[in-house]
């Protein structure tokens, strides 16, 4: 969509502040997936600090998952409220899983706990 829209006669995609935007959206998801990788696989080896890693991960990733849809939605502008784009529906989906599972505020008991309790 940013490559066929255009403002003051440019495509949105060459505004490098829409670029930087694009970026950090797709730095951050990759992120997000690397500690969801890595919560997993501290589950499947029993570790016993896999409590710790998965609370990181549903933090971050749902966190970043609302951040970057709804970036998403203020390049689409008007467009991304309409259900005909599918924006409008991830960023009501990974709103509920902040809160799914354990609200992200929980999640952060659970980690600041056990930095508080690490010896």
């Amino acid at each position: 969509y940013v490559l066929d829209r255009k403002q003051f006669g440019k495509t949105v995609a060459s505004f490098q502040n829409t670029q930087f935007k694009l970026a950090d959206m797709a730095a951050d998801l990759h992120a997000a997936r690397l500690m969801i990788r890595h919560a997993a696989a501290q589950l499947d080896e029993n570790s016993a600090e896999a409590t710790l890693y998965c609370a990181m991960a549903k933090r971050f990733a749902t966190d970043t998952g609302f951040r970057v849809c709804n970036d998403a939605l203020q390049l689409l502008g008007g467009y991304g409220y309409p259900k005909d784009y599918p924006i409008e529906r991830y960023l009501r989906d990974v709103r509920v899983h902040q809160i799914l599972e354990g609200t992200n505020e929980i999640m952060r008991v659970i980690i600041s706990r056990s930095m508080l309790n690490a010896k």
